[in-house]
């Protein structure tokens, strides 16, 4: 009974050991004695998702990662046409298209190593694009036209991508298809094909943004002073001209006081002169009543006079008013 227990907890443990699992998104490499099985042709065999049998103990499989990566590039100046310096930020969407290859050329699937590979040629084939084209071209390209060039030329390998015709078949099928030629500059190389590649964003270095920005400081500048210029300009007009009207207005209004005064005085003197030629002697009475007053305010006052003066002609003889 206790023999028939370790034999068969010996044969779960060689089964367990002998199965492997390739998920849905990986693809296996099985090596053996630290060597990859091939095939007749001398591929490394690919194995496809499911489970498979190996030799326990003797063989091995790695695991490759077949979904879609994505490689962000840092930074990097490139230099247009014109000669003029770009900040480019960009990044890559790649996948593993011959795993039997990218086994191979990365050293046993390291996907940085295959980044690395990938970043280099990428590096040359943007900074190709980018020294064709001036910086009007490539800040207006709305249709992708630059980073499409750069996508074929990196699975073919060349820079024109006219005859490249991209095709999205099964990667299970794309691991048995035999390709006659190859071309040393493509990615196919590698065992990888570049899925896409976009330009997060274009910046001019910090040196000629920093002169373009002064200039255009320097121009607002120049704009504004003209403006102000032109405003204290017009404002100057609309206070001589308000300054005008004022003047006017209170000019005209004097004149015309000093028009509607006179014929008030000339209407009041000719009241008085009606009113007193009526009784002449009276009128002179008045008078001298208000020269009185003004003369004696204070009891202080000492005014000296002949006495023969006419001044106090209505106090001598006060019966000399006439009723």
């Amino acid at each position: 009974m206790r023999k028939s227990f370790i034999f068969m907890f010996v044969f779960l443990v060689l089964i367990s050991a002998s199965l492997c699992i390739v998920q849905e998104d990986q693809r296996g490499i099985v090596m053996r004695f630290g060597k990859v099985l091939r095939d007749s042709s001398g591929q490394p065999l690919v194995y496809m998702p499911g489970l498979h049998f190996k030799i326990p103990c003797l063989e091995s499989m790695k695991l490759l990662d077949s979904r879609i990566q994505t490689m962000d590039n840092q930074a990097d100046r490139f230099v247009t046409k014109e000669q003029k310096d770009l900040i480019v930020d960009s990044y890559i969407k790649w996948r593993v298209s011959d795993f039997s290859r990218y086994y191979l050329a990365t050293g046993g699937g390291d996907i940085s190593q295959a980044e690395v590979l990938l970043k280099r040629k990428f590096s040359d084939r943007l900074r190709s694009e980018f020294g064709r084209l001036d910086v009007q071209d490539i800040v207006t390209d709305s249709h992708g036209r630059l980073t499409t060039d750069v996508r074929n030329a990196l699975n073919t390998g060349s820079a024109s991508a006219d005859n490249f015709e991209e095709t999205f078949l099964p990667i299970a099928d794309k691991e048995h298809d035999a390709v006659s030629s190859i071309n040393p500059n493509s990615m196919a190389v590698l065992g990888i094909q570049v899925i896409d590649v976009r330009i997060k964003q274009i910046n001019l270095p910090t040196e000629v943004s920093d002169a373009i920005y002064a200039r255009m400081r320097a121009e607002r500048e120049s704009v504004a002073r003209s403006q102000r210029a032109q405003g204290a300009e017009e404002a100057a007009i609309v206070r001589a001209q308000a300054d005008y009207t004022v003047e006017h207005t209170l000019a005209e209004a004097r004149r015309q006081a000093l028009i509607t005064e006179g014929e008030g005085d000339a209407e009041s003197a000719k009241l008085f002169s009606d009113a007193f030629s009526k009784d002449p002697d009276f009128y002179a009475f008045l008078r001298s009543l208000r020269a009185y007053e003004n003369s004696f305010k204070n009891q202080q006052d000492i005014v000296v006079l002949s006495p023969q003066s006419d001044f106090f002609r209505f106090m001598k003889h006060p019966e000399t008013v006439k009723r």
